[in-house]
């Protein structure tokens, strides 16, 4: 039982530096002419709209929707590849 605890209290520790990485990671992401960053816990850190993209309101709703998607899914894909690393193709939590 002591095992598990100490397995749960590690998974715990690795868990709090993986958060830790992903808030220090920035992932940017541009299309047409609209550029965003946002850290690896999906939070925005900077917007910018180009002049060019401000002439085409359509256009430039389907670019901040598609720049956040492919931002979002690339933070993703980071936090998943970090988890990987944690949990490993052995681990098991019981009732999980």
């Amino acid at each position: 039982m002591f095992n598990k605890a100490k397995d749960l209290y590690q998974l715990q520790k690795k868990a709090r530096e993986i958060k830790g990485k992903l808030k220090n990671t920035h992932i940017e992401s541009e299309q047409d002419g609209v550029t965003i960053t946002i850290n690896g816990e999906q939070e925005v850190i900077n917007v910018i709209i180009s002049d060019e993209a401000m002439q085409d309101k359509s256009k430039l709703e389907k670019a901040i929707k598609e720049t956040f998607m492919k931002g979002i899914k690339k933070s993703q894909q980071i936090g998943a590849e970090l988890m990987k690393d944690v949990m490993g193709p052995g681990f098991n939590l019981p009732g999980m």
